[in-house]
Parts: structure tokens; C-alpha cells; sequence
């Protein structure tokens, strides 16, 4: 028998591998449909049962019953029952949490243990709105939640893991069932068939062994058979004439290609430490295209240590090395960590970006997530200078969002993989705001409409400070400075202090200077707040021309 009719058996086996493919993709759609319908009548009942809840609130605030505890409390019964209708299941459960983890409302009876309690605020904490799972009271479920401000309630809607995937499961069992008949059956071919096809070729193999055994390239296989297994045996032969001859060239060619990784590695483990490992892995795959510049939006962040100078005079060269390079860790890690690149070190302070040479979706909310997360990190530092007897460090950070140049500038013997332009210039110049501003961030205007656009579930808070026109500008730009979370005044103060920046710039000055005088009542001593009180105060008396538009110009950097 010609072995091309032993391989037309050796293709019926092939029949089976559409049957697998339609069987694994017919589970793996209806398992992802099943759960996309799970996934998504659960967040439609937790979007309404928002919808209810802030209806109810914003009844309450319309009818100003919203300092009435008795009316707030109809309220929560209100939404308590809203949750408890639209429950579909017996095992589902609609219930709510305050910040300290104690159940506040639930449709139903549920002990959550204090180590559950811990995992489930880490999770509501991280703000996460996609689909979640938590242990609660010793089960495994599903869960979609929102924060409920007003209320100070975690609103969580929750599933038995094991009732939400029940229809998956029994997909799955059956998807087994179906694929092992039929790999069973496959198998059972495929052993008749290459019981077949293998007899006329195992003295072929035992040759192949012996040669691959003893790396004599001169043995030949014997040939046989006038069918397709001699033309193969021949064929062979020929194959190991020539591997002999080309045997010395492999083997310097094999050499040759161990001295080139080792030399490749030994270079991105030197240039690693001065360029970011993305910009390495661009240049070795495209070298050519590494000397191009780019125009692209992108966040620029500028870090700077307060009075520098002063504090390099008082303490040793040896010692002011050793904080500097604990510092610039610290911050080095967050940015990072957070997608950003490291641009360069200018003295003491810190150039970074976002959104190259990879661009990512949130870089401006990585940025800024990064700033707040480096003046958090000053804390520990400086905790830690205390501890050494070492003087403690106060950076301000600005950041702004805008198109520049990115790409490697420089020349044949040195470049640098930076960014230049405008953009780069306005965050420096923000930098330099937060001394005028006495705040430790501040963040521009595009940065800000930037984050509203990609990113306004956040969590973040804004707070307007001013319109400036920065050294060399004439347009006003908008700085703004930003929290992740705030003190209970703050969160009394914040919005007030931005009802009086509207107020200011509608030329409402009296208005808006009474708002400022309730946010220095709110928190004393405040800077931003008390400067724009007496700003407003001198407009009242003596109004700013026809045309003003609220920009003070900055003659310092």
C-alpha cells in the first residue's frame, strides 16, 4: 500500500478538530453569554437602585428636609425597600455598609465576619464599579456596588458565586462531555491508523536514532521500499551529506550568535539605568525609526524639593547624597509604578511623563494619581529624616497636559529620549506656582478638562485657585489643586470656595467675597481663600476695568 492511501487515514482523525473547535466555542459563547447577562442584570438593578436613591435625596434637598434626621431616615426605609423589590432570587441580597464596615441596611439576614468585613472595604475603597466577589458570612458572591454620599452607605447588590455561574457550570459539564466522546473516538482512530502507517517505517527510525545517538553524520538509512518512505530514506541521505559539510558552519555560526545575546544583554542592562525600557525594546526592534520625533498629547510632571539650597548648606556631602538618593527612590517607584517615564533629574528635582513612548487611556489620571501618591510618600521620608536627625524635605509638584515633541534629541554622541515644547515649559512654570500658591500640587487647565473627559469616576476632588498668565504668556490659564480624599471641613469648604470663583469671574464681587469669607471660617488660615477675599474686596471698592477676565499676571516663574 502507497503510503499517500495510508495518509488519506491518517486525515480522517483531522475531522475531529472542527468538532472540538465548534464544541470549545460554543461553550466559551454561551458561557460568556450567560455571564454578560448575569453581569449586566445585576448593574441595571444597581444603576436604578441609584437612581431611586438619589431621587430620594434630591426630594429631600428640594423640600429642605435635607437636616431633618427623621425625613432622612424615611428616606433610607425608602430605598431599603426599593432594594428589597427588585430582588429576583432567594439567595440575592441588597444591603449597605458605612465607611466603618457596619451593615446599615439589608434586604436580608447576612453575618459578615470582621476579617470579611476588612477584605470587602479594601475592595469598595479601591472604587472598582465593574463586577467584584467577596467572602461574606463564609460564602463566596458576587457583588456590584456605588457609594451613596449623602447616606455614607456602600450600596452593595450581591449573588451567591454559585447561583450567578450555576447556568455556566452546567455548559461546562455538558461542553465535557461532548468533547471527551469525541476525543475518545479520536483517539481510537488514531491508534488503528498509525499502527498502519508506522510498520514500514520503524527500521527507518531505529536508523535515525542510531545517528542521532552517535552524531555520526556518515551512517545512511537503507532504503527498502520504492514508495514515498525510499524516496523519504533517500532524501535523508542526501540531508545528512550535506549537514556533515555544514556542521563546522553551524557550530561557528551558533558561536557567534552566544557572543552576540550576551554582548545585547550586557547592553541593555548598562543603558537601563539611563533610559526607560520601553524606549530599548523600541530601538532594538526599529532602530531607524528611533530618530524620529513625535507630536502627541501627553502629561508632564515637574517635582521640586523647597529651599534646596538651604538645606544642602546644612548638612555634609556624604549625608545630602544619601537623602537624595532615598528620596529620589521613593519617588522614582510611584512614577513607575504608575506607567511614567522618568525624563531626568534637573539637581533636585524630578522630570517625568505620561503616554510615551507607550500611550495608555488614563495617563492623565496616572499622573496625577502619582503626584498626590509622591507628596503622600514626603511623609514617610521625611519620618524618616526625623529619625536620623537628618532635615526634612517639602516638594511642590506641577503637572500639565498638552501636545510636545517627544523623541531622542541630541546629537551622534549624546541623546537624551525627552520631551520638548510649550507644554513642557507650562508644567515647569506650575511647579513654580505651588510656592505663590502654597499648595504642594497644582494641576493646569487641560489637565483638568483632560481628567473630566477620560476620567470623572476618579474620585478626585478639584478645588479652582486662580486664572494666571505665567512669565512670557498672555493668556490666562486656569490652576487648579487636587485631593484624593478630604477632611470633613474640606469637604464643607471646597465647593463653597468654588461657588465664590464663579461669583469672582462674573464680576460679582461682593457675592463672591462673602463665599470666601465662609470658606476662611470653614478653614482658618487658608491662603488661596483669605487672598481672594481681599482681592474681591478691593474689586467691590474699586471695579477692574471693561474686558477683565480674572487673569493675574505672574512675574516670577
Amino acid at each position: 500500500m502507497k503510503i499517500r492511501l495510508k495518509m488519506f487515514l491518517v486525515v480522517l482523525p483531522l475531522i475531529i478538530v472542527p468538532l472540538i473547535l465548534a464544541e470549545s466555542a460554543s461553550y466559551f459563547n454561551a458561557v460568556n453569554g450567560v455571564t454578560r447577562l448575569g453581569r449586566q442584570l445585576l448593574g441595571f438593578k444597581l444603576g436604578e437602585l441609584e437612581k431611586f436613591a438619589n431621587s430620594q435625596w434630591q426630594l429631600l434637598v428640594e423640600n429642605n428636609f435635607a437636616g431633618s434626621e427623621d425625613m432622612i431616615e424615611a428616606a433610607k426605609k425608602a430605598v431599603e425597600d426599593y432594594g428589597i423589590s427588585i430582588i429576583l432570587t432567594d439567595t440575592e441580597i441588597v444591603f449597605a455598609v458605612d465607611n466603618s464596615g457596619n451593615i446599615t441596611m439589608s434586604s436580608s439576614a447576612l453575618d459578615i465576619l470582621p476579617v470579611e468585613t476588612g477584605a470587602l472595604l479594601r475592595i469598595l475603597e479601591a472604587e472598582n464599579h465593574g463586577l467584584q466577589s467577596a467572602v461574606m458570612g463564609g460564602e463566596n458572591r458576587i457583588f456590584q456596588s456605588f457609594y451613596f454620599t449623602p447616606f455614607g452607605w456602600h450600596i452593595i447588590i450581591s449573588e451567591k458565586e454559585s447561583t450567578f455561574y450555576s447556568d455556566a457550570r452546567i455548559i461546562a459539564r455538558q461542553t465535557l462531555i461532548t468533547l471527551s466522546a469525541s476525543l475518545l473516538a479520536a483517539i481510537l482512530l488514531l491508534i488503528i491508523v498509525t499502527n498502519h502507517l508506522i510498520r514500514p517505517l520503524r527500521k527507518m527510525i531505529k536508523a535515525m536514532n542510531t545517528i542521532i545517538e552517535t552524531a555520526d553524520l556518515s551512517s545512511r538509512v537503507e532504503v527498502e521500499y520504492r514508495d514515498e518512505t525510499g524516496i523519504l530514506a533517500q532524501t535523508f541521505n542526501r540531508m545528512t551529506e550535506e549537514l556533515d559539510r555544514a556542521y563546522g558552519q553551524i557550530k561557528r555560526y551558533a558561536f557567534e550568535a552566544v557572543l552576540a545575546g550576551k554582548k545585547e544583554e550586557r547592553i541593555r542592562q548598562i543603558f537601563q539605568k539611563y533610559v526607560p525600557n520601553d524606549v530599548i525594546e523600541r530601538f532594538f526592534a526599529s532602530p531607524e525609526k528611533m530618530l524620529v520625533g513625535d507630536n502627541r498629547r501627553l502629561s508632564i510632571l515637574f517635582s521640586d524639593i523647597r529651599s534646596f539650597t538651604t538645606i544642602s548648606e546644612g548638612m555634609a556631602p556624604d549625608e545630602l547624597v544619601n537623602s537624595l538618593n532615598r528620596y529620589f527612590s521613593g519617588q522614582v517607584d510611584i512614577i513607575y509604578k504608575r506607567n511614567g517615564i522618568v525624563d531626568k533629574y534637573i539637581g533636585d528635582a524630578i522630570m517625568a511623563f505620561w503616554g510615551a513612548p507607550e500611550k495608555h487611556n488614563d495617563d492623565a489620571l496616572q499622573s496625577v494619581l502619582s503626584g498626590l501618591e509622591m507628596t503622600d510618600a514626603i511623609a514617610y521620608f521625611n519620618a524618616n529624616q526625623r529619625k536620623l536627625g537628618k532635615c526634612e524635605f517639602k516638594i511642590g509638584i506641577g503637572i500639565n497636559y498638552g501636545e510636545v515633541t517627544v523623541g531622542n534629541i541630541g546629537s551622534e554622541r549624546k541623546m537624551d529620549y525627552t520631551v520638548i515644547g510649550d507644554a513642557v515649559n507650562l508644567a515647569s512654570r506650575m511647579e513654580g506656582l505651588t510656592k505663590t500658591y502654597h499648595s504642594e500640587i497644582l494641576i493646569s487647565e487641560s489637565l483638568f478638562e483632560e481628567l473630566r473627559k477620560t476620567s470623572p469616576n476618579a474620585g478626585l476632588h478639584y478645588r479652582l485657585l486662580d486664572t494666571v498668565a505665567v512669565k512670557g504668556k498672555t493668556k490666562g490659564v486656569k490652576i487648579f489643586t487636587v485631593k484624593k480624599t478630604l477632611s470633613a471641613e474640606e469637604q464643607k469648604a471646597w465647593p463653597v470656595h468654588n461657588q465664590g470663583m464663579k461669583l469672582y469671574y462674573n464680576r460679582s464681587f461682593r457675592e463672591a467675597s462673602e463665599k470666601f469669607r465662609e470658606v476662611i471660617g470653614l478653614l482658618p488660615g487658608d491662603f488661596n481663600a483669605d487672598s481672594l477675599y481681599k482681592r474681591c474686596v478691593e474689586y467691590a471698592s474699586s471695579p477692574p476695568p471693561a474686558g477683565w477676565d480674572g487673569v493675574e499676571v505672574m512675574k516670577t516663574k
